[in-house]
C-alpha cells in the first residue's frame, strides 16, 4: 500500500430522529465505503461514530492517492485500418482521435484471433482529497431520510438544520464545502457539559477528544454497552433485573450522549394491571426500563436515562416518577372500563370497521376466518367449537380502549379480557397465538386452536388480497402479505401439521362475493406461497435443484413437501444417486421425444437385461406400496436407489427405440414404469450433477 492516513468526517446537527439515527450512520458510512472502492482508493478499515447530534465517520489508513493505472483500448482490425493506397483509414484516424493521440502513436495487438489496432495509455491516479469531498457529498444526498427539510434561507436539504462539519486527512484539514458548512477541525461537546467548541486535532483524536473534554461518548455501540450495565447495575440495586429489549436500548442509546441511570418508583397497586401494560406504558411512552424479580414478575421501579450528570439526580427521579404516574392511571382506567364489556358484545361493532373496499368489515372477515377454521378444525381433528369461539373473537379487542390506546397489545389484551369474561383458557390463548409469528424467526403458536385460527386469518388476507387485485410488487407489500404466506408455511411446517394448501386457498377464494377471476387468483396465490417456500427451503440448507425436483411432482402438503425434501437431499448422497438421476434424465427425454405411445402395461420383452428390469421394477413396486402409505420417502428412494445396475445394465444393452413397433411400445412401457415409480417422491432428473 502506497502512504496513507487516517480521515475522519463529522456532521453536527439539532438533535437527530433517535429512531433512524443508527441507520443513518451505518447508511453513511456504507455509502462512503463504496465510494472509495469506486475511485479503487485502497484503506484498512472504517468506523461509524453517532450520537443524538451527529454522524460521523472513521476510515484507517487510507491511500493518499488513487493508484496509476494502464489502460489498454482496442482499435479496428488491422485489416481495416489502412486504405487502398497505404495510408491510415478514416477509422483508424477516428479511433486515433477518440484515445486524444495521432495514429502513429497508436499500437498493433495481436492475439490468436486476430490482430487490431491499439492504444495503451497511463492514467495517473487522483490525490484522495481531492476525490472525498464529492464522495461525501453523494453519501449524504443518498441517506434513507424519509423527509428533508431546510431552514432559514438556506436551499440545503436534512433531515435536521446542521451546525458544523469537520473533516480531517491525517493532521490536515480539507476544506470545502457540506451541506452550506465549511469545513474545519471544530466541533462540539455536550450540550450543557462542554458547549465550547472543541478542536480535533487529528482522526485517531477524535473519540478521546470528544470523552475527556466534549463529555460526549462518540461510539454508539459503546453506549450502549454502557447504558446495559448501568441499568442492571441500578436495578440490582433494588432488588431487581433490568428488563431490557434490544428496540429500547438502541433508542435510549440515540437519545443521550452522556448517559446516566436514574432509578425511579411508581404505586405498587399498578402491579394488579397486566404486566404487558405496564411495560409498554414505560417502553412506548417514557423510554424506561422496567425493573422484575427473579421471577420475571414486574417490581414497582424502573431505570431511565438523563442526558446530563446532574447535582440534584433526586429532582429528575421525582420528575419522571410525577410523569409515569398519570400514565398508569390513563392505563388503570382503561383496563376497567374495558372489562365492563364483554369481548363477545363488542363483535357486532365490527360491521363499522372496514377491513378492505372490496373485501368488506372486519365482521364479514371474521366469518369467513370462522368458516375456514371450522374446516382446519375438522381436518385435525382438532376442537372445532374451540376453534370456532377463537375465531368469533379474535378481532374484538381491536374496539378496546386499551388496544385504541396501545396497538401493540392486540391479541394480548384480547387473552386478558377473554379469560375475564370466563372464556375457555384455551381461547383465550389463540387470541393472542393467532398474530403468531409476527416477525421472521419469531415463534409460531404453541396451541392446537392457535395454529388454526392464525392459518384460517393470514390465508383469509392472502386470498382476499389477491382477490381485490392488490398483489406486492417490489419492495411494497402494504398488507404483509409475504409476512403472511411464510407464517402460514412456518406453522403448517413446524408444526407437523397435514394441511393440504391448495384446498384450503379454494374454500378461502369461493367465500368472496365480490367479482373476480377464481382461476387466475387461485394460481398467483399458490404461486406466491409455494415462492415464499422456496425462500424458506433454501434458508434451512436445501439447494435450488432439489427444491425443484419435488416441486415436479405438484405436493400439496407443505409438510409433505418438506418431508420429500429431506428425502432428495438424503438420497443424493448416496453413490447411485448421480447415475440413477442421470437415468431419469434420459428416460424422460426418450418418453418425451417418442411419437410412439407405450404399451397399456409391459408385454413381452426380447432381452435378459430388459426382463431382468421389469422383474426388478416390480419387486420395487411392491417394495415401496407400505413405504409410501407412511410417506417413508427417504426409505423409498433408498429401495428404488437398488434398481441402479440393472436399469444400467438396460440401457447398456438395450435400444428402446428398435424398429419392431409392438416390442417399442413394450420397452416404453416399461421406462414409463420406472419413471412412475421415481415419481411417487420427487423427479429426481432435475438433480444436477
Amino acid at each position: 500500500m502506497s502512504d496513507t492516513k487516517h480521515l475522519l468526517f463529522e456532521l453536527g446537527s439539532e438533535e437527530l430522529p433517535p429512531k433512524t439515527l443508527l441507520n443513518l450512520a451505518q447508511a453513511l458510512q456504507n455509502g462512503i465505503v463504496a465510494g472509495l472502492n469506486e475511485a479503487g482508493l485502497a484503506f484498512s478499515g472504517s468506523q461509524f461514530y453517532a450520537t443524538p447530534r451527529r454522524l460521523a465517520v472513521w476510515v484507517e489508513n487510507l491511500e493518499t492517492a488513487q493508484p496509476n493505472k494502464t489502460v489498454e483500448k482496442r482499435g479496428p482490425a488491422l485489416q481495416a485500418a489502412y486504405a487502398p493506397d497505404g495510408s491510415p483509414s478514416k477509422a483508424a484516424l477516428g479511433f486515433a482521435a477518440s484515445c486524444g493521440t495521432t495514429f502513429e502513436q497508436l499500437q498493433e495487438l495481436n492475439t490468436d484471433k486476430g490482430a487490431w489496432l491499439s492504444y495503451t495509455q497511463e492514467i495517473e491516479g487522483q490525490a484522495t482529497e481531492k476525490l472525498i469531498p464529492d464522495i461525501i457529498r453523494k453519501s449524504l444526498a443518498a441517506l434513507p431520510i424519509a423527509k428533508r427539510m431546510r431552514w432559514g434561507n438556506f436551499t440545503t436539504e436534512f433531515v435536521r438544520p446542521v451546525h458544523w462539519a469537520v473533516l480531517l486527512f491525517g493532521e490536515h484539514v480539507i476544506e470545502t464545502e457540506i451541506l452550506g458548512l465549511t469545513t474545519g477541525r471544530a466541533t462540539q461537546g455536550h450540550r450543557f457539559h462542554a458547549p465550547e467548541q472543541l478542536t480535533i486535532t487529528s482522526p485517531e483524536a477524535y473519540v478521546q477528544t470528544l470523552h475527556e473534554q466534549g463529555r460526549v461518548i462518540a461510539d454508539f455501540d459503546a453506549r450502549k454497552v454502557i447504558i446495559r450495565d448501568a441499568a442492571n447495575k441500578a436495578a440490582a440495586q433494588v432488588g431487581g433485573i433490568a428488563h431490557i429489549e434490544d428496540d429500547l436500548l438502541e433508542e435510549v442509546a440515540a437519545l443521550n450522549e452522556w448517559p446516566v441511570p436514574v432509578t425511579g418508583n411508581f404505586d405498587p397497586r399498578f402491579l394488579e394491571l397486566p404486566a404487558e401494560v405496564l411495560i409498554t406504558t414505560m417502553q412506548t411512552n417514557q423510554k424506561y426500563f422496567p425493573v422484575k424479580n427473579r421471577d420475571g414478575a414486574l417490581l414497582p421501579h424502573f431505570i431511565t436515562f438523563s442526558n446530563i450528570e446532574s447535582k440534584r439526580p433526586e429532582s429528575i427521579q421525582r420528575g419522571n416518577e410525577r410523569v409515569i404516574t398519570p400514565r398508569l392511571t390513563d392505563a388503570e382506567f382503561f383496563w376497567k372500563q374495558d372489562r365492563k364489556k364483554p369481548l363477545a358484545e363488542r363483535v357486532l361493532s365490527m360491521s363499522s370497521i372496514v377491513f378492505q373496499e372490496k373485501l368488506g368489515t372486519v365482521a364479514d372477515k371474521t366469518e369467513r376466518v370462522i368458516k375456514l377454521a371450522e374446516v382446519i378444525a375438522n381436518l385435525l381433528h382438532a376442537n372445532v367449537e374451540h376453534a370456532k369461539r377463537a375465531a368469533l373473537l379474535a378481532k374484538a379487542d381491536l374496539l378496546t380502549d386499551m388496544v385504541g390506546e396501545f396497538g401493540n397489545l392486540q391479541g394480548i389484551m384480547g387473552r386478558y379480557y377473554a379469560l375475564a369474561d370466563g372464556e375457555p383458557a384455551e381461547v383465550a390463548l389463540a387470541i393472542e397465538e393467532h398474530y403468531l409469528p409476527k416477525q421472521s424467526g419469531g415463534p409460531t403458536p404453541g396451541s392446537v386452536t392457535g395454529q388454526i385460527v392464525a392459518l384460517a386469518d393470514k390465508i383469509d388476507t392472502l386470498c382476499g388480497i389477491f382477490s381485490a387485485a392488490l398483489i406486492p410488487t417490489g419492495d411494497k407489500d402494504p398488507y404483509a402479505l409475504r409476512r403472511a404466506a411464510i407464517g402460514v408455511l412456518r406453522i403448517i411446517i413446524e408444526n407437523r401439521l397435514p394441511l393440504n394448501i391448495r384446498d384450503l386457498i379454494d374454500f378461502a377464494l369461493y367465500q368472496f362475493t365480490h367479482a373476480f377471476d377464481v382461476d387466475a387468483t387461485r394460481v398467483a396465490v399458490t404461486e406466491f406461497v409455494f415462492d415464499r417456500l422456496k425462500g424458506y427451503c433454501l434458508d434451512q440448507g436445501y439447494t435450488s435443484d432439489e427444491f425443484e425436483a419435488v416441486l415436479s411432482v405438484n405436493p400439496s402438503e407443505p409438510l409433505d413437501f418438506i418431508q420429500r425434501l429431506a428425502a432428495v437431499k438424503t438420497f443424493r448422497q448416496l453413490p447411485e444417486a448421480e447415475s440413477l438421476a442421470a437415468a431419469n434424465k434420459r428416460i424422460r427425454n426418450i418418453l418425451k421425444k417418442s411419437e410412439t405411445a407405450p404399451a397399456a402395461s409391459v408385454g413381452a420383452l426380447a432381452e435378459a437385461q430388459e426382463q431382468r428390469l421389469l422383474e426388478a421394477a416390480n419387486a420395487a413396486g411392491e417394495a415401496i406400496k407400505p413405504l409410501l402409505a407412511q410417506r417413508d420417502y427417504q426409505g423409498t428412494l433408498n429401495r428404488l436407489a437398488q434398481l441402479e445396475p440393472v436399469v444400467n445394465d438396460f440401457f447398456d444393452h438395450v435400444m428402446v427405440m428398435c424398429d419392431d413397433l409392438e416390442l417399442r411400445a413394450n420397452r416404453l412401457a416399461l421406462l414409463t414404469l420406472l419413471s412412475e415409480q421415481f415419481l411417487t417422491c420427487a423427479d429426481i432428473s432435475k438433480l444436477q450433477s
